[in-house]
């Protein structure tokens, strides 16, 4: 729990250097972040009480109170559903820090509805701290990237279970089972998304949603999946050809897999986060496709699916040792096929580490 400490320890210098009185973090994954404890709350409340100097207090839910107590081991106060949550909210506070002037919420993610109780009981001025949640969230910790290589592991073996169940006939709710069931038997969490197999002209919708298709020989199937482990998350994607591949086919998963290594070749410390969506998106410009390559190069990665920093072309934030995020470029074919290549990696000194080690040469299923 010594790391949960160190993390809220450094909101509060955060905060003295800003010149803010108390915060107020609701968002499940900063709670998490900041006190190893992770919960849905559903409609119920769910905060930390951070105050600029002294001991910080988890609220949660009554019916949680006794696991929160357990992974925290700080202050816990609870609420049952038919206590204010605010009266509990502000009990603590007066408790805390009577009176603070300055007040930190996530502006981001907290209902107008939400501030406006919050408000009403606690005066001052109101200060977005979400930003620099988000900035001390995005460089993992070598707990965090441990936790992640782990995630990593069970993606890889999500998606051997997903190439042992590709078979024509077969339909792709039916793949996204078998997908789910081995992240159950390895031990993941759960799913970090909703899981995507598309086949055929579906593949060509970067986010499309299962259905009841049924594979074809010929097919591109497309599957993205994520994993939870000890509340973080992996992320990847892979595409296969069921029986033969078409000329066209093979060129655009070619034209993809270097996109995706020219990519991951680029990534070290101080490099800009624009030049990694570049250096993809050349590879697609120069082989013709350029306008089928509709999205960003990756996404930060973490205890959020997509946290900071966002991989697009107008990002100038340098890259910093212990990010971690996607290299994800696509090429999708409207009425044909998409192929996208996905890997989770790590900045480290001097370059990257890819935490995902599924195969990325063009696999041929049985038809």
């Amino acid at each position: 729990m010594m790391v949960h400490l160190m993390r809220r320890n450094r909101l509060q210098d955060w905060m003295k250097r800003e010149g803010l009185d108390l915060a107020i973090v609701t968002h499940p994954a900063n709670v998490f972040y900041l006190t190893g404890f992770y919960c849905n709350p559903h409609e119920r409340f769910l905060g930390i009480v951070v105050p600029a100097k002294g001991e910080s207090t988890l609220i949660v839910p009554a019916l949680e109170k006794e696991a929160a107590t357990a992974k925290s081991q700080m202050n816990v106060d609870s609420h049952s559903d038919t206590e204010m949550a605010a009266d509990v909210l502000h009990t603590v506070i007066e408790r805390t820090y009577a009176n603070p002037q300055t007040v930190g919420i996530e502006k981001a993610s907290m209902s107008v509805a939400r501030y406006e109780e919050i408000s009403a009981r606690v005066g001052g001025s109101y200060q977005d701290i979400e930003p620099a949640l988000l900035q001390m969230r995005q460089c993992k910790d070598e707990t965090e990237v441990s936790i992640m290589r782990k995630a990593a592991k069970l993606a890889d073996l999500a998606v051997e279970a997903a190439v042992s169940a590709i078979e024509v006939g077969k339909t792709e709710v039916e793949i996204v089972q078998a997908i789910e069931a081995a992240i159950k038997a390895h031990g993941g969490e759960r799913a970090a998304f909703e899981t995507i197999v598309l086949s055929g002209e579906k593949s060509a919708l970067p986010h499309g949603v299962p259905g009841t298709r049924k594979i074809a020989s010929g097919d591109i199937v497309l599957v993205d999946l994520g994993v939870v482990v000890e509340g973080y998350c992996s992320d990847i994607t892979r595409t296969f050809v069921v029986g033969e591949a078409s000329p066209e086919q093979r060129a655009i998963y070619d034209t993809v897999l270097q996109a995706n290594e020219a990519a991951i070749a680029a990534v070290k410390p101080g490099i800009a986060a624009s030049e990694i969506d570049r250096a993809a998106r050349d590879v697609i410009a120069r082989s013709g496709y350029a306008e089928y390559f509709i999205h960003r190069v990756g996404h930060g990665l973490g205890i959020d699916v997509h946290e900071f920093p966002s991989l697009h072309g107008a990002n100038t934030t340098p890259l910093v040792t212990g990010m971690t995020f996607t290299i994800e470029p696509g090429i999708y074919l409207p009425g044909t096929g998409g192929v996208r290549i996905e890997d989770d990696v790590l900045v480290v000194d001097g370059g990257v580490e890819v935490l995902t080690k599924f195969p990325k040469e063009l696999m041929i299923l049985p038809a």
